[in-house]
């Protein structure tokens, strides 16, 4: 069984890693910066060992019902404020091993690969301090037992993304993004922050039977009781999911994440798989009884998570650079995600955050070896690349695949998981649902083979060095294969999206697992296999390769003179629905610049700037009043010393 201080290690390892980077390395050891590399690799190993260690505790304790802990450790109290106690903890349960595993493990294979990918970078040590920190932080993020912990490290997450988006800090793009990532997930931690406060508000209600209104587990066991009114329930997961939306880009809150390709590929890789969008559908699955317990709520995560899944692909569809297709797929993605959870399939949504956290990340890293072959993420200069990169052409097909729910890859086990809850989802939502998410898993297979037909088939269109119109102008791209160091921990990945799903999930039971391990783990109750449903997806999936495949290889018109038809919906679908132009006029244009800007200018003039320019005159007009009995002539003085003691000789015979 695990101790509480191996799983503090856990969080303590990569904080160690980002310290031992930033106050020793960095400043004394400037012409050994591939050291930072190394420490950051043995940091995330040693803490990928622990989680492992955490995971096989936690299933020796066997499985329980959601919201429970399997391993407990009293927690540490930090400060009380009136009847709260503010503890810091940890809160061990399946969800808690699972998520710590796959962030340390999809961490350690990002450090991997940036060893090489990063190489030559003049930001070398400081993107490995950061990247320690931001693994930390989502590991701090995951084990909380508090609200108010959790909420620490969720900040803590956004500032070190901030940082990794906007690492090469001096393109005023990179810059634009970190900035517009910021602040649009602040709209959403404010609403969380709210939560808290009406948590904080309702605090008696809690202390009356005893329990902790900043404890998962107390404000958990209050929903599922009926211990809280419904308003109340409905607010505070209302206020918590606006934190999540924020986080996971999920619509309206997604234009910061396509933006957030500006930073390094293998950030955008472990941004995009394990760590900051990952944490808005965890904590929707950290407070899950909180949200079954309204049925308002839940039907307000899956329509909005069913609105982002269409929305987000449909997007897709017409994105030329590589890393934004991607970036759209993972907010679609997640809209998958909390549409599982709005309709209660909660150990579905946990299924698909798995195994979505290892294909994701190889997609990222193959789009990563193709810039470091071509120069360009643009896909409209690449071409021809599976003759010269075959091992990232057949990495990107398998990613590809289980993207696109292709038996018997890991993404079709999950995805079958989550319409098969949406089919037998009692009333109309559920059923209207499942045909929504049907369509976006036509929209995901053609938008993602889309991009591998333009990027690895066909000739190579020049590179970086190709103007608008495709012409290389005779100069040579030097394409090569990525350097084995790139390779090894895509190769891994590889393996975990062909056969994870079958092994924690399938029907079958495996000699050392037993029958849809995961989900029983995690406290839930498998959907029996719907061979319809499977077979359906299927099929759709491959009419949107097929589509794909006629219209980029086979070159075939009809798709093309259907397109040139609509071409209205296509320039809608480029400009992503406009949504950034609305944004930019309504918020910037004229609430800040036009109304609020003006009233807050006028208020900064007239009230500030007045309260202290006649704070100013009053202290100039009184100090020249009285200078004027600083004459400097002593006998002056002398007379005003004796007048002042004959009054207040006169005041104390006076009133005595």
């Amino acid at each position: 069984m695990i101790s509480e201080i191996a799983v503090w290690l856990i969080f303590v390892f990569p904080i160690v890693s980002f310290l031992v980077i930033g106050l020793v390395v960095r400043p004394f050891f400037k012409n050994h910066y591939r050291i930072t590399g190394y420490i950051t690799v043995l940091s995330i190993t040693a803490a990928f060992v622990l989680s492992l260690w955490a995971l096989t505790s936690v299933l020796s304790a066997g499985a329980v019902e959601i919201g429970s802990q399997s391993i407990y450790w009293e927690p540490y109290s930090w400060l009380t404020v009136g009847t709260m106690e503010i503890s810091i903890g940890i809160f061990l349960d399946p969800l808690t091993v699972i998520m710590i595993t796959v962030v340390t493990g999809v961490s350690l294979m990002v450090q991997i690969y940036s060893l090489e990918y990063m190489k030559g970078d003049d930001g070398y040590a400081r993107y490995f301090a950061l990247m320690s920190l931001f693994t930390a932080s989502m590991i701090g993020l995951v084990i909380a037992s508090n609200i108010i912990q959790l909420f620490v490290f969720w900040e803590l997450v956004g500032l070190c993304s901030y940082l990794l988006i906007g690492f090469w800090y001096q393109r005023p793009s990179a810059a634009a993004a970190a900035k517009k990532a910021f602040i649009v997930t602040r709209f959403g931690d404010f609403a969380f922050l709210l939560a808290i406060l009406y948590l904080m508000f309702n605090a008696d209600t809690f202390v009356i039977h005893n329990l902790n209104a900043l404890d998962i587990t107390s404000i958990n066991y209050m929903a599922k009781a009926g211990l809280l009114g419904t308003g109340v329930i409905t607010w505070i997961a209302i206020g918590i999911f606006a934190g999540a939306i924020g986080k996971s880009g999920q619509f309206p809150l997604h234009t910061w994440l396509p933006d957030a390709m500006e930073g390094p590929t293998p950030v955008s890789s472990l941004i995009h798989a394990a760590t900051m969008v990952a944490a808005g559908v965890f904590l929707v699955a950290r407070f899950f009884p909180l949200f079954e317990a309204s049925n308002l709520a839940m039907n307000i995560v899956a329509v909005v998570g069913g609105v982002t899944a269409v929305f987000a692909a449909s997007i897709a569809l017409v994105m030329n650079d590589i890393k934004r297709v991607l970036a759209y797929s993972t907010i679609s993605q997640l809209g998958y995600m909390m549409l599982a959870l709005g309709v209660g399939a909660y150990t579905a949504a946990i299924f698909h955050l798995f195994t979505h956290a290892f294909f994701k990340c190889l997609l990222f890293m193959c789009a990563g070896n193709v810039h470091h072959s071509t120069g360009t993420y643009d896909i409209r200069y690449m071409g021809g690349l599976r003759r010269v990169m075959p091992w990232t052409y057949g990495i990107f097909m398998i990613g590809a695949l289980s993207l696109s729910g292709i038996f018997p890859l890991s993404g079709f086990w999950s995805k079958d998981e989550i319409l098969s809850h949406l089919l037998g989802h009692s009333g109309q939502l559920g059923n209207f649902m499942f045909w929504v998410a049907l369509s976006a898993v036509f929209m995901t297979a053609f938008y993602i083979f889309r991009v591998l037909f333009i990027t690895f088939e066909g000739n190579f269109r020049g590179g970086s060095d190709a103007d608008p119109e495709g012409n290389s102008h005779g100069i040579k791209v030097h394409l090569v294969e990525s350097q084995r160091t790139m390779i090894a921990p895509m190769v891994i990945l590889a393996v975990f999206s062909l056969l994870i799903g079958f092994i924690v999930n399938s029907t079958v039971e495996l000699g050392f697992i037993s029958k849809h391990w995961l989900i029983h783990f995690l406290g839930g109750t498998a959907e029996h296999f719907n061979f319809p449903v499977a077979a359906l997806s299927t099929t759709v999936a491959v009419f949107g390769i097929l589509l794909a495949y006629l219209i980029y290889v086979r070159n075939l018109r009809f798709p093309k003179i259907f397109t040139q038809r609509l071409n209205f919906a296509y320039i809608l679908l480029s400009r992503k629905y406009y949504i950034d132009e609305l944004y930019e006029y309504i918020l910037v244009t004229r609430l800040l610049h036009g109304g609020l800007a003006k009233i807050l200018d006028w208020a900064d003039r007239a009230i500030v700037d007045a309260i202290v320019r006649a704070i100013d005159r009053f202290g100039r007009n009184f100090g020249s009043v009285i200078a004027q009995f600083q004459t400097g002539q002593i006998q002056t003085y002398g007379i005003t010393i004796s007048i002042g003691i004959i009054f207040i000789l006169g005041f104390y015979l006076f009133f005595s």
